[in-house]
């Protein structure tokens, strides 16, 4: 199959630079939809589904391949490969920001910036490290994934998105979550919660933009702190409103600071 039809991607706007947007965990392109548009107009706006998500072709997940970061990390080289994308533009919620910067790590001549909403290196707590979360809380997180599908996706719906004013967005996020295949939502659950890519910040050498949510259940502000402290050169910009998915909660906040950044010129290498 093609890349296009293996990641469901979709490509918009009348610029030349390659804008490319990352989901997060148990979502899809759509969560872009209050974003995405405004760069149509001067951006190359291109939208894909993770392996295992939306209506990516279930035959690209892997287990193997997708047992770590890695591999997801392959899959956005893959498809920069195919679609030959240059000075790429990144921008990558949850996840899939440390999914961008393994990218970056790896190749780092197709990548002229990085955007990171609500980025998380690690999300276990660790000597001197507040992620947001013991190991017990991962671990019970995860059992109820098992035991409890439906019910994991409603009250993980609620505590992602953080907008108990915004009801219709706690409901769009808990169907996504129904969406994905229980097993494979477990699968990434795991591989999203438990990895640990502090390691990797200071590899990343892209000019990086790192948007913090002031109240943020998921991604305490410390990790966004984090994150910019040990990406050399990284801008940080804290949005002040609530939930782990400012792309949706306060899309206009959102975008005013994406094209801040994007408009400022590279620095020179």
């Amino acid at each position: 199959m093609s890349i296009s039809e293996r990641f469901h991607i979709h490509i918009r706007g009348r610029g030349s630079q390659p804008l490319l947007f990352a989901h997060g965990f148990g979502c899809d392109q759509s969560m872009w939809r209050l974003v995405a548009p405004a760069f149509e107009a001067d951006y190359r706006v291109i939208l894909f589904d993770l392996a295992g998500s939306g209506h990516a072709d279930p035959a690209a997940y892997d287990r193997v391949r997708h047992s770590s970061l890695a591999g997801y990390a392959q899959d956005v080289l893959d498809i920069i490969h195919e679609l030959d994308l240059q000075q790429v533009a990144f921008v990558g919620h949850s996840v899939s920001s440390m999914i961008g910067a393994l990218a970056a790590i790896k190749r780092p001549d197709r990548f002229a910036k990085l955007i990171m909403v609500s980025p998380s290196p690690r999300y276990v707590d660790d000597v001197d490290y507040i992620g947001g979360f013991a190991r017990k809380d991962i671990d019970g997180m995860i059992e109820t994934l098992d035991s409890n599908y439906l019910g994991w996706a409603s009250s993980m719906a609620a505590v992602v998105m953080g907008t108990p004013d915004q009801p219709e967005l706690i409901d769009e996020l808990k169907n996504s979550f129904c969406r994905t295949h229980p097993e494979i939502a477990r699968a990434f659950a795991k591989v999203s919660f438990l990895s640990d890519n502090r390691s990797d910040l200071p590899r990343v050498h892209t000019p990086t933009l790192v948007i913090q949510v002031s109240n943020d259940a998921i991604a305490p502000v410390s990790v966004g702190q984090y994150v910019h402290q040990h990406i050399e050169g990284s801008q940080l910009a804290v949005l002040k409103t609530r939930g782990h998915c400012p792309h949706l909660s306060a899309p206009e906040p959102t975008i005013q600071t994406m094209r801040s950044f994007l408009a400022r010129p590279q620095p020179p290498v």
